[in-house]
């Protein structure tokens, strides 16, 4: 390490603009690694943990309040160098290339034992409870949440820990199916560019993305999807349907919104399979015979288990990462970088570098 302060940028309230703080490089106690970071991923959570809610749809909101201290060091797609070691720190030695799972649950509960942490009722996130990657070094309290990446560059490996993992679990979730039935994505952001290019990876068919951002459309297409629809189009179900070329069982919801659900819904032919990940807000209405007469399953996905993000490692070790578009940004532009995503415009992973 060279110095001995570092730059945080950070939460002092809700919907209020980051600001830097300067203060001591942490030391790290017990089983506890100092990560120098050297990555950041931006991710649509963080807005969500600014805005201070989630929209849970008829103009009920879910409150942040009490759940978030400020001041907060967001960030939760870290990567960077093994800095220094706990006295009690065992499994990574200094200099490693690594991944940060900043998935951490409480470690005690029945959850927790079965691998789930990301479950967890009493979570200890990093970049979301506890502070994150938008600095120049992050705390991590134990090796376990360390995934060495060899010489995979860490600035593109740092969505993997949400983009990539989020994504990876929810299309885990229909099984065999996308291999001979194309799944329809709902949503060419971040998430759905990175899910693209993780279906060829995983050896699935090409899936038809449904996206209203023309741009997003195109660039959707060089990921390697088959169609690009959409949804305003006044033939857009046809276009869908036709594009599939078979009855709609897969349907993956990357922005979660009412409509967006409504539409995954509407697409689905019998015995077919909708998951919703994306948190965008509103309210889902669902005719409840529709669910038994139509044999649909209805299924949540929320960001994935840390041996799942180990598995995805594994993988794109073996068969090369997906290409995401990625906006590299100095750690200074972090504010910005959040303000461009709320606007939309962002085309794939912006990661801050410090």
């Amino acid at each position: 390490m060279t110095g001995t302060k570092a730059r945080s940028y950070q939460m002092t309230d809700f919907e209020t603009p980051l600001s830097q703080s300067i203060h001591d490089i942490p030391t790290p106690v017990g089983a506890e690694v100092l990560i120098r970071v050297k990555g950041a991923g931006v991710c649509h959570s963080d807005l969500h943990i600014q805005e201070g809610h989630y929209d849970l749809g008829g103009g009920e909101l879910l409150s942040f309040k009490g759940r978030v201290k400020f001041p907060f060091t967001p960030g939760h797609e870290t990567a960077g160098e093994v800095a220094q070691l706990g006295p009690a720190a065992a499994g990574v030695a200094l200099g490693d290339n690594v991944l940060v799972c900043s998935w951490v649950g409480c470690g005690d509960c029945m959850v927790c034992a079965k691998g789930d942490e990301h479950l967890c009722a009493a979570p200890r996130f990093i970049g979301v409870n506890k502070p994150g990657g938008y600095s120049d070094y992050v705390i991590v309290p134990d090796a376990k949440y360390l995934i060495n990446i060899g010489s995979i560059d860490p600035v593109k490996a740092a969505p993997l820990a949400c983009s990539g993992l989020t994504t990876f679990s929810a299309l885990r979730k229909f099984g065999d199916l996308p291999k001979s039935a194309p799944v329809v994505i709902i949503g060419a952001g971040g998430l759905g560019l990175m899910a693209v290019g993780l279906m060829e990876k995983m050896g699935f068919l090409a899936p038809i993305m449904v996206e209203i951002d023309a741009t997003k459309r195109d660039m959707a297409i060089k990921a390697g999807a088959s169609a690009a629809i959409d949804p305003d189009a006044d033939d857009a179900l046809e276009q869908i349907r036709a594009a599939v070329g078979q009855p709609v069982l897969a349907v993956l919801d990357l922005v979660g919104a009412g409509q967006t659900s409504a539409l995954g819904l509407q697409l689905l032919d019998k015995g077919g399979h909708l998951v919703v990940v994306g948190l965008l807000g509103g309210e889902m209405r669902v005719p409840v015979p529709m669910l038994p007469m139509k044999a649909i399953t209805l299924q949540g996905s929320y960001i994935g288990s840390p041996n799942e993000l180990r598995e995805l490692v594994h993988l794109l070790k073996e068969r090369g990462l997906p290409e995401v578009p990625l906006d590299r940004r100095s750690l200074d532009q972090a504010d910005s970088a959040l303000n461009d995503l709320r606007d939309g415009k962002v085309i794939g992973r912006v990661v801050l570098i410090p």
